[in-house]
């Protein structure tokens, strides 16, 4: 089966946390390993290169003008931190050495089949296959463009690009586990770990996004806090607490390394 990685919509988008994704259950294709899954062993997970590349250097990311309900102006917006992403992060691969392919952006007004699974409760999703992750632009998410939230959703999803470049993305995929719940903190360890690389590039663009604020930043912070697994019956993206702490520590390091959720205690990846 193909990997596809949804983000799960925020506390603000109220309509669409009614139904809860099960899409990420099937991830890895394969049926429960009868071995212990803890602690986790992968040394594509747990030592992975990407860990040891230092800080990703600081660039510009201005962002471009958006308005409310503005479907046109969203997508030139979410493109041009698209191209942001990939120039930050193929300078960084290239730096470090590795082995570096651009991610896509596509955008969808109603949700649809995508990358072999429904859509479900997404605001976005990531497809390992097309190394391309499409946005929701419903009203929903554009109807308050103010905050930071769609710049974090697009790093977001290409924190997911990252982990597959460097083969965290298929380790987690193939990685056993004995039942639901081992399963559902793999992929909490899996999407927090992205929101952390999120952060990373958010930090590194940061002295550039001229109009923002300390002010800014903690209310993106909050936003998350209330976007948690709390909000749904599925504990597949983690705690909002969590979510929010590990955005922050990405945002602080700038740096990958303080990005490695598989070995950090269950708690942190709750």
């Amino acid at each position: 089966m193909k990997a596809v990685y949804p983000t799960m919509p925020i506390m603000r988008f109220a309509p669409l946390l009614a139904a809860a994704t099960l899409a990420c259950l099937l991830l890895s294709g394969t049926a429960p390993a009868a071995a212990g899954a803890y602690p986790i062993r992968d040394r594509a997970l747990t030592g992975n290169k990407l860990y040891g590349t230092g800080e990703l250097q600081q660039s510009d990311c201005p962002e471009r003008d958006i308005k409310p309900n503005d479907v046109a102006a969203a997508k030139r917006y979410l493109t041009a931190v698209l191209d942001c992403l990939n120039r930050s992060w193929g300078a960084h691969f290239k730096r470090a050495g590795l082995p570096f392919t651009k991610a896509k952006i596509g955008f969808i007004t109603k949700p649809r089949k995508y990358c072999g699974s429904a859509w479900g409760a997404a605001a976005a999703t990531y497809c390992d296959a097309e190394r391309r992750f499409i946005v929701l632009l419903e009203r929903d998410l554009l109807e308050d463009t103010s905050d930071l939230f769609l710049f974090r959703l697009a790093a977001h999803e290409y924190g997911h690009h990252v982990q597959y470049l460097t083969g965290i993305g298929r380790a987690h995929d193939r990685y056993p586990y004995r039942n639901k719940s081992e399963l559902n903190e793999q992929i909490r360890r899996f999407e927090l770990q992205a929101e952390c690389l999120g952060g990373v590039f958010i930090g590194s663009v940061w002295d550039s996004l001229q109009e923002r604020s300390e002010e800014d930043w903690d209310i993106l912070l909050q936003i998350m806090r209330e976007s948690g697994d709390e909000q749904s019956k599925v504990r597949d993206h983690g705690k909002g607490r969590n979510i929010a702490a590990w955005l922050g520590k990405g945002f602080r390091a700038t740096s990958p390394k303080t990005c490695n959720t598989w070995t950090t205690s269950s708690a942190k990846v709750s």
